[in-house]
Parts: C-alpha cells; structure tokens; sequence
C-alpha cells in the first residue's frame, strides 16, 4: 500500500494527540508517586519512540532525560530481547546501554498492534531517591566506580512478561533498597505510566490506523529537520570555543576541572557540529557522563541558542553532529567508571560551553551561563523519621534558581540547572515538612546575585532548615562556589553558590562542598544556590524595570549605581537626569 500523505491540519492534530499521549503518561506519574521527588518536584520524563528508536514526542519531559539516550535505550532492548510481545515490559537504568544515570529508573514497554507486530515503545523514567548507592543518595560524587556507588544497575531486563511482574526482579529491588515500600510505589507508578501510553497508544491506531501514524511519524521527522534547517540557516556562521569550568571536587585537579567545547556552524549546509573529544579522560569519581547524557548536553546548549519554536525529536536531531571520545568525562564512560551524578554538574558544564560559546558568534545568538547544583536546598537527605520510627530517604527540592538571560528576554528563575528546563517543582514548604521531619525556617532570594545585563539572570536562592527532632543526613555536591555562573556579551556573573551549619548556641560552621553531613537535632542548614548569568551591558537595561527591583529589595541602590548606571530618588523612582550622566548620555 502506498504511504499516506497528511495535511497540515492532520499533522497538527496528530502531532497534538500523541502529545496528550505523553501527557497523560506524565499525569499518571505525578499523580501516583509514591516519593516527593516524583509527586512534588516532578523529575521524571515520558516519551514515545518510534519502532525504529526514533524520538517522536516527549511533550513537558526534562531534556536531560530525553533529547539523546531514549533512542539507545530503546535499541539495546531490542538487541537483548529481538523476539517482543504484547504484555512485556522492561527496567532499564544502566548508564552503559543509553540511560542517564542509574537514578533514572526507566520502564520501557513495547506496544504491539493485533497481528503481534511491534509499532512504537513507550518509556517512561522517574529519577529515584534510593537506587541501592552505598550511602543513602543517587548523586554520589566521590564514588571511585561503580562498585563503590552500589546502584543496582538494570540494562533492559525483562520485569514483567503477559502484563505480570516477574517477582525475581522485585525482590532483588525491595532487598536493597533502604525504603521498599517507596520504591515499590514509584515502581508501579512508572509501570502504570507506560501502560498508560501504551493502551493510548493503541487505541490511537484504532481510530486513525498505524499506518498513517507510521505516516505521521515520516513526515513529522522531515518538517522538524526542515525547521532546523532554516533556524540554522539565521545564524551566522563560524567556529567557537566554549569552556565552564567545575570547582574542585574529589579526583578533579585542585584548581577544579574546565570542560571544553568547539561548537561549528555551517548555515549554508544547515549544521551544527559539537566537539567535546578535547576534554579529560573518565576520573575515579561518580562525575563521568553517560554517553546519554553527553550528547544529550550538547544538544539543550545547541537548543537554547536558536529559535525555540524547532521541534525537538529525531528529525531535528538530524542536523545535530556530537563527536564524543571513548573513555572521556564528557564522552563515552568505560566501565566500571562511575555515571552517579551524570544529569548534572559535569553535564551542566558542557551545555553552559555551548550556548556561551555560541554567544560569541553574534549579538542575538547563545545564552548565559544557567546556575550549577546541587545545594544542600536540593539534597537527598535521609535518616530515622522520629515521629514514626521509620527510616526515610529523599530528595528534597526546598530551592534553586540559576536562570541565564536569554538574548530577548530575562531568565527563568526557578530553572534549577541547564538540564532540567524549569520542568522540576518546587517543594512547597508545607507539604515538605508534613511528609519529611524537616522544619523550613526561611526561604528567599538573595538581593544582588542577579547576573546583572540588558537581560538579567536569576538571583540565588537561600534557603533555611533542619530536623524537627533527632537528626537527619543530607547528600549534597554544590557546584559553582569558585566558578559561579558567567555573563555574556557584557553581560554579568550570577551569584555563586555557599553552605553552612548554624549550631545550638549560634554558630556558623562552614561546609563542604560536595559531602554527606549529619545535621543534628537543634542545628540548621543554610544553602545557597547559584543564580545565572546575565546578557548584554547591564547599561542598556531599561532604567524602570531597575528601579522595580530596587523597590522590591532584589538590587540595592548602590548596584544600580555602580553597575547599572541607574540612580534611584528617594521616593523609588528613577532620577533620570543623574541617570543620564552615570550613562553618558547627551541631550
């Protein structure tokens, strides 16, 4: 039979339609957690591939989890299972066979059409609180390998065959993990999700046909590529170098650790080209990416820096080049080198080296610095609940920011880091401290740490808190306390990031930035997230709208002197004749 041919109104109907697919898949996760890293923050992503591995939707998902490494994901289940049937379904988490990172607990199921013959996978991947690590966190930084990290690691197991769990897998997971009963919720709220799209899925085909969303899926790939095409084609060409560099951390160098990048832009041949092969070799320590999560930083930093209206999906991947080196940190991990923070700070780095890298090409083009992670304020904290008797671990999501301006427009505040988009929530104080034995004693942002520019990039976020009663431990690996996020074009630095412990009688103790502390029953944890780079000369910013921020307490009167050139009257105002002289302008 010949292949149909779609029209726009069919394609944008379909396209919206599977869409709801994924949303829906979402919906069921958020809904069902078990965990507040699922119910509350929301740091989990759904989408649907094609039965060739091919991204087609993965509507509202975080982009680290999605843009690269569903499509490995998906191939190395049909490498290890070629013979597929309705009612399988499979745990994948293995950083080596295209996952992230093994927290990203992901279940994939295959979705078969009558005749038995396979169409489309659905995934869906939910970051876990406890993965089995050796110490009660899935960001385990110093981990010298994967042995020492201890994640039950799954590449593409069969868990469940006829729609039953195979009870083998289940009982290796509830026996090391710290709080089954969590796991095993957000297990089945993972399953159910996929399930969910997979029933959608079918009963899609049932109204339109597979064929014509075989169809779909064709055409939908080359309008994608097409608009990537034409958004490469806007900007102007060249070759750039962009570097982030880490703080020092276990196994890094003392001076901490700079990721490079060498970004080509071919508008003619409509290409874009990151090379990230220049950088260190994989470090005895958790910080080493996943291939996933390698390429898949390249791309948010291409992404961020062209027009946001270009599909992302296998047809606008296209035109997208990653050269990654085996045996790399920012590349290809070798085991039993460990990917234990791989969705994070190294990642961060790389997507930060291409879209200021990119800045450079032309006013108009790239984007600041995004803030690095993760606080004490964003931490995995653990223990023995007092008010329960029962042991605990989560994640706890209390605040971050780290936004960069964009050329046109200011940051997106609670962005969180350059991977996560904005997607993750922010833990409302309330329902943190009803489900955890944590009090929150204030939570705010600090005046004065917005990357200041034409665009400015968010302030940093301070947040306050401790146990309720006996004691809790938090995991952490703060970045950006040395190196925090840089402006562009003028723009800029956002705040840096910062820790410590408040004692019983008052004190203030500093902290590590990458450690596992025990906050004992009357002490407090005050963190200090990264803000974001700004974009632009913070003189162009329009006078007003610094005014505003003075009013609100967010930039003092003497920043928006010295560095804005803007002076504020006594009643909040701008006084636009002093203004005027601080920023040499002439009548």
């Amino acid at each position: 039979m010949a292949t149909p041919s779609l029209n726009g109104a069919e394609m944008a109907v379909l396209r919206s339609r599977l869409d709801g697919v994924a949303r829906r898949m979402s919906n069921t996760l958020l809904r069902t957690g078990r965990s507040g890293v699922l119910n509350r923050a929301r740091d989990f992503s759904c989408c649907i591939l094609t039965a060739g591995c091919e991204l087609l939707s993965a509507a509202d998902s975080l982009p680290i989890h999605v843009l690269s490494g569903p499509d490995m994901m998906a191939r190395s289940m049909l490498d290890f299972h070629p013979d597929l049937r309705g009612g399988d379904a499979f745990l994948h988490n293995s950083p080596y066979h295209g996952c992230s990172h093994p927290a990203d607990l992901t279940v994939l199921v295959p979705v078969m059409d009558d005749d038995g013959r396979h169409r489309f996978t659905v995934l869906a991947k939910a970051h876990q609180a406890d993965i089995g690590n050796s110490q009660p966190t899935t960001y385990m930084a110093d981990a010298r390998d994967v042995y020492h990290e201890g994640a039950l690691i799954f590449p593409a197991v069969q868990v469940q065959r006829d729609g039953r769990d195979i009870a083998d897998i289940i009982r290796m997971c509830e026996m090391r993990i710290r709080v089954p009963h969590q796991w095993k919720g957000d297990y089945l709220s993972t399953l159910g999700a996929a399930r969910i799209g997979e029933r959608a899925l079918q009963e899609l085909a049932a109204d339109v046909g597979w064929d014509r969303l075989d169809a779909f899926a064709g055409q939908w790939f080359d309008y994608s590529e097409a608009r990537m095409v034409e958004a490469i084609g806007a900007l102007p060409g060249g070759t750039v170098t962009g570097e982030s560099t880490h703080d020092a951390f276990p196994a890094f160098p003392e001076g901490g650790l700079t990721i490079r990048t060498v970004v080509t832009v071919e508008p003619a041949a409509g290409r874009i080209a990151v090379d990230l092969t220049d950088n260190p070799d994989c470090l005895p320590c958790g910080m080493n990416l996943s291939e996933a999560c390698a390429r898949t930083a390249a791309m948010i930093g291409v992404f961020n820096s062209i027009d946001h209206r270009v599909p992302k999906n296998a047809g606008s991947f296209r035109r997208i080049d990653v050269a990654l080196r085996e045996g790399c940190i920012a590349g290809i991990p070798v085991h039993p080198f460990s990917c234990s923070a791989a969705t994070t700070n190294i990642a961060d780095r790389v997507a930060n080296g291409v879209q200021t890298g990119m800045a450079a090409l032309a006013e108009g083009v790239g984007m600041a610095e995004v803030g690095s992670v993760i606080a004490p304020s964003t931490g995995v904290i653990s223990g023995v609940d007092s008010r329960t008797g029962e042991a605990f671990v989560n994640q706890v999501f209390l605040g971050m920011s780290g936004g960069a301006a964009a050329p046109a427009s200011d940051a997106w505040w609670t962005v969180g880091h350059v991977g996560n988009a904005g997607l993750c929530c922010i833990d409302g104080v309330e329902l943190a401290e009803l489900t955890q034995p944590i009090l929150v004693h204030s939570r705010g942002f600090l005046a004065d740490t917005e990357g200041a520019g034409a665009t400015t990039g968010a302030p940093s976020t301070i947040v306050e808190f401790g146990p309720v009663a006996g004691g809790i431990d938090i995991g952490y690996l703060s970045d950006g306390h040395a190196n925090p996020p840089t402006g562009v074009r003028g723009g800029g630095g956002g705040g840096g990031a910062d820790q410590y412990l408040i004692a019983r009688d008052g004190t203030r103790r500093p902290l590590a930035a990458c450690a596992q502390v025990h906050i004992a029953p009357g002490e407090r944890i005050v963190a200090i997230s990264c803000g974001g780079g700004g974009y632009g000369p913070p003189t162009l910013r329009d006078p007003d709208r610094i005014a505003a921020s003075v009013r609100s307490g967010l930039v003092s009167r003497d920043r928006a002197r010295d560095v804005y050139g803007v002076a504020i009257a006594a009643d909040g105002s701008v006084a636009h004749g002093e203004t005027a002289g601080l920023r040499g302008v002439t009548a």
